[in-house]
This record gives C-alpha cells, structure tokens and sequence, in this order.
C-alpha cells in the first residue's frame, strides 16, 4: 500500500484514537479531491463539451440526485457565479427534509422514474442530463438514467466505480448507462476516517469531491463557450452591484422551462 493510500484508507494496524481528527479528515479527503480532479480531467472536459453544446443550443443541463445526491441540483441551480441554464429534478418525496428513512427506500425501488421526470420539458435536441450517485448501484438512480437515455438525452454520471463494483447485487450499475462518467474516486462507504474497531467510519467524502467535480464540468462548459466565441449565461451573487436586474431577466427568460424558478 503506498503512503497516499494508507493516507485516505486508514490502516487497522496504526489506528489511534488520535487520528480522529479535523485534520485528519481534511487530509484524506485532499487527497480524494487531487486524485479524482487529476484524473478525472479527460472526462470533465468530454462532459463539458456535451453541456456548452446544450446551453449554445438553448438548452438545458439538468441535474438529478436522490437522498443526499440531490444537493447537487441544488448546488449549481440559481447559484452565484453558476450557469443560468441549469434545471434541478427536486422531488421532496427523493430528497430528505419530508422523511429520509422513506427516502433511502425509495431509492432502492423501481417504478418512480416517470413520475420523478413529470413537469420536466427534456427535449433530446437540446438538453442533457447529469445524475449524481455514490454508489451507483441503487435501482431508482438507475431506473431515471435508463429512462433519460430511452428519451435521447446524453448523460453525464458522477459516481465512485470503485463503490459499485463492491455491491453484490444483480443488475446494471449507473456508470454503464451513462455517455460520460465522472469517477469521484470515493471507497465504498463513502467514509474516509476510522473510528476504531467495531465502529463505523466517519467523515464522508462523496459530496466534496463530487460538487468540486460538477463545479468543474460547468466552469469548463463555460470556457468552452468562450474559445467560441458564445457569450456564456452566469448569474451573478445578489449582493453585486446590478445583479438584480441581470439575474430577473435570465430568471424571467428561463422560468417557462424551469419550474423551480
């Protein structure tokens, strides 16, 4: 094992309960984000090529997580310094403020796909579709990509194929769906720091890696727009001189197509 493994994996033989630390965390999950923006860089761009060409052509990117997954909906949506073309599929009955133990069963259930995408206007001529699942494995992530794929959309997954190949259950897993996938390079589990025998691991990795890598597709997709010669769509923080005004028109231009604005 080399010393950036031991570093994010622990080792049962040099645990200590010194090592349950904030800096211990911050260390392991440093390492996760280098290795997984590193080398991840090929697919980031191959999946930031695919949303440019969906804003150029007046699309959107939709963004689709369950559980904990579906802050990243809502990290890229009306966000400061974010795209204005991006479309949340926020669900409260897939996410975890109406009752996240129901949530976690839906999520290994089929048959919640269609009605999850109803009230969303997926054109396949100009849009595009990322969903974000840890593991990967879960039927419903599962059943939303197969069902955008079947409507033409590209998709974008960012996943942790190291995760999903450790789940021994029947059935394809999301990153064999999908166009592009992103790995966030995770362990199974998710967890990175050690809490000593019989105790689970604390300190989970998958959103700080996996928001770093959607903020990166769309940066990119942005740049990408640029060396065009297209004027990217951003929305600015309210507190910005002429943000008001710039954010209520792209949000008056977009609400017909996004109906969380």
């Amino acid at each position: 094992m080399t010393t950036r493994q031991a570093t994010v994996t622990g080792r049962a033989a040099d645990w200590s309960p010194t090592d349950v630390t904030a800096v211990s965390y911050a260390t392991r999950v440093q390492a996760v984000l280098g290795d997984a923006l590193r080398e991840e860089l090929p697919a980031v761009r191959r999946a930031a090529a695919l949303v440019a060409d969906a804003f150029a052509a007046d699309g959107l990117f939709y963004i689709f997580g369950s559980g904990h997954s579906h802050m990243f909906g809502e990290e890229a949506f009306y966000r400061a310094g974010g795209a204005v073309r991006v479309c949340p599929v926020l669900k409260p009955a897939h996410m975890l403020h109406e009752g996240a133990v129901h949530s976690t069963v839906l999520e290994r259930q089929r048959g919640h796909a269609g009605p999850l995408l109803d009230g969303y206007r997926l054109d396949a001529t100009r849009d595009i579709m990322l969903i974000a699942s840890n593991s990967g494995a879960n039927a419903f992530p599962v059943e939303v990509a197969q069902a955008v794929k079947a409507q033409g959309l590209p998709l974008i997954a960012i996943t942790s194929r190291r995760y999903a190949s450790s789940i021994e259950r029947s059935g394809p897993r999301l990153h064999d769906i999908a166009d592009v996938v992103v790995d966030n390079h995770c362990p199974p589990g998710d967890a990175l720091v050690p809490l000593g025998p019989e105790l689970p691991s604390a300190g989970p990795s998958s959103t700080v890696v996996g928001l770093a890598l959607l903020d990166a597709i769309i940066v990119e997709a942005l740049g990408i727009q640029l060396r065009r010669g297209e004027k990217p769509e951003v929305f600015m923080s309210a507190n910005m001189p002429g943000a008001s005004a710039h954010n209520a028109e792209s949000a008056r231009r977009l609400s017909p197509l996004v109906p969380h604005l």
